[in-house]
């Protein structure tokens, strides 16, 4: 995008350098601000798709692992360890060839033999004076050793030191490599402000349970526990750290002549030699844990689009569903997806239309309750407004009739209307128990046979099964099947002649339990086979008007369809007439319900 502002004339020059000088095309200015424009929008873009808060959850615990990982590795490393072992072992080995050679060819040899009076006179008559070459003393030469330990020691980069019976230092490499010209840096050098920064960090990453390495100077040397040691005449190893951070590993080993022991060789590393190895294995370690890093994020970010993309569009989704901004708000589809999100977005989506189907019919039930209950209002009030006209007693009597028929209407439609509204409700908060249909059924019918609700038909029923003690389970509410089959029975005794029978049957059906009610009236017409479900829908010609609400086979189909069931009707054939025409012999409504 190209800015075209021009620049302001009281600006300076400083600011028309920095903002670019505009022409009559304007290309520096596009020059100049085109790609910042589109690195920044580019990074809004990436920051809003990718680095949502579950993005960088996912980022962040991912990285917190790698570090934690990285960070073990550089604290807990084998290298540094096995590093040192191997150094000392190296020293070792060197220190003994080095006080080999020391002991063969750097003592002072003289004519003068030393000899212990205090012994000769410890001497019995017919001794010899015996172990001439243990008590023989050859001390030191440095003149001698300094040509050998320079040789041996310079190509090592290790700083040696000789020490006499006493302690002293009587030779020290540093010496001699200034002597050669080649000046070591001062043991008290002062670090620079970097070194002191890095200092603790390496002193941290280094110490650990190693003792301090101090320089005792030329006077001490048996403050040295491998000096003190070597002089005892065993060989000893130590690793301590400077005050620098610093790894030293020393190790001292006698200079021994014919078994006497003519001082101790000291051998040590320079403070950075094995630091700088250990360095740099741990920068090494760095590389591949940056590119790690790289890679972990690159994955963790195409993890979270799969996670926080959709996730997002379902709650972006949901949102508009909440608010209701179009009539009807699709949630996104990722029902491809065998994952969690799949899962998510199948059951959203379900809630959704159940929602939906919902709430469409709590709007068809209003407009249906609203229309029902104005019928009879409308009669109700048209007679009351007449009845002051009523000239006898006979008109009277009439319209209070018909004010008393619509006041019972009101009354059953509102009740019914209250059960039918609350059935839902009901439903959800009530848990799924077991129900045995067999007793159930059998309960009913028994009811059934002994009330009869003013028809006089029978009921009986009938279990078909393998043997008599099958069971017919299914999951649900006991007390709204049983309103269902009480509803089937008391609509199939209503249309059935006096003295006829309406039969019940159970019976397993592939997985269902299949509950059917046959009676014997006029049938139900080829047009109202479906309607019969509808709400506030009578056919019932043999009755009179307004003598019932129209909710029972509603209800009935909304209790089965919440309990994961079919409900529908259908008539039974009868003999063919005299034409040959098919006859219907009574209806039959049957429920399946999934079988426990």
């Amino acid at each position: 995008m190209l800015d075209r502002t021009q620049p302001d004339p009281s600006s300076n020059a400083e600011d028309v350098v920095a903002h670019g000088t505009l022409d009559h095309e304007d290309k520096p200015v596009a020059k100049a601000w085109g790609p910042l424009n589109w690195l920044k929008r580019a990074g809004q873009f990436f920051f809003a798709l990718s680095f949502s808060s579950l993005t960088r959850r996912i980022v962040s615990l991912n990285l917190a692992g790698l570090v934690a990982l990285v960070a073990s590795i550089l604290y807990l490393s084998q290298f540094r360890a096995g590093l040192i072992d191997a150094r000392a072992q190296s020293l070792l080995v060197q220190a003994e060839i080095i006080a080999g050679a020391i002991g063969a060819s750097a003592t002072v040899q003289t004519n003068a033999i030393t000899v212990d009076p205090d012994r000769l006179l410890d001497l019995k008559l017919g001794e010899s004076y015996g172990g001439m070459d243990d008590s023989l003393d050859f001390p030191i030469n440095p003149e001698r050793v300094a040509p050998v330990l320079s040789t041996l020691i310079s190509p090592t980069k290790t700083r040696a030191r000789i020490f006499d019976p006493n302690g002293s230092v009587l030779l020290d490499s540093r010496d001699l490599d200034s002597v050669r010209g080649f000046p070591l840096p001062p043991l008290s050098q002062k670090p620079g402000l970097v070194e002191r920064m890095m200092v603790p960090v390496r002193t941290y990453l280094n110490r650990g349970d190693l003792p301090l390495y101090r320089e005792l100077g030329r006077e001490n040397g048996k403050g040295y526990v491998e000096v003190a040691d070597a002089l005892q005449g065993q060989k000893r190893s130590m690793v301590r750290v400077d005050a620098r951070g610093e790894v030293i590993v020393s190790v001292a080993v006698p200079v021994q002549r014919a078994r006497a022991i003519h001082g101790a060789l000291m051998l040590s590393t320079q403070g950075d030699e094995i630091d700088q190895m250990v360095t740099a294995e741990r920068l090494a370690i760095l590389k591949v844990g940056g590119v790690a890093a790289a890679v972990m994020i690159m994955l963790s970010l195409l993890l979270a689009s799969t996670i926080a993309g959709p996730v997002r569009r379902l709650a972006d989704s949901a949102e508009r569903v909440r608010r209701r901004i179009k009539t009807r708000v699709e949630i996104p589809d990722f029902t491809r997806r065998r994952d969690e999100i799949g899962h998510l977005s199948g059951a959203l989506r379900d809630m959704t239309s159940a929602l939906y189907k919902r709430i469409e019919a709590i709007e068809m039930f209003a407009a249906d309750v609203a229309h029902e209950l104005k019928n009879p209002l409308t009669s109700l009030r048209s007679a009351v407004e007449t009845m002051p006209l009523a000239r006898n007693e006979t008109s009277r009597a009439r319209l209070l009739e018909v004010i008393e028929h619509d006041v019972k209407r009101l009354d059953r439609l509102i009740s019914d209307i209250s059960d039918a509204s609350r059935l839902d409700a009901e439903l959800q908060r009530q848990d799924a128990i077991p129900v045995d249909l067999r007793r159930l059924l059998g309960t009913l019918v028994a009811v059934a046979n002994e009330t009869k609700l003013g028809h006089d038909v029978a009921v009986e029923a009938r279990f078909e099964g393998r043997s008599p003690t099958d069971t017919f389970s299914v999951t649900g509410h006991d007390s709204r099947l049983g309103q269902v089959v009480s509803n089937l029975l008391s609509n199939a005794q209503s249309f059935s002649e006096a003295g006829s029978k309406v039969r019940l049957t159970c019976r397993r059906a592939r997985g269902e339990i299949e509950i059917v009610v046959d009676d014997d009236g006029p049938g139900i017409r080829d047009d109202a086979l479906e309607r019969i479900f509808e709400r506030f829908y009578t056919d019932r010609p043999h009755q009179g008007f307004g003598q019932n609400s129209g909710l029972g086979l509603s209800i009935s189909k909304q209790i089965v369809d919440a309990h994961g069931g079919r409900i529908w009707a259908e008539n039974r054939a009868g003999p063919a007439d005299e034409d040959g025409a098919p006859t219907v012999a009574g209806a039959r409504f049957v429920v399946r319900l999934p079988a426990l």
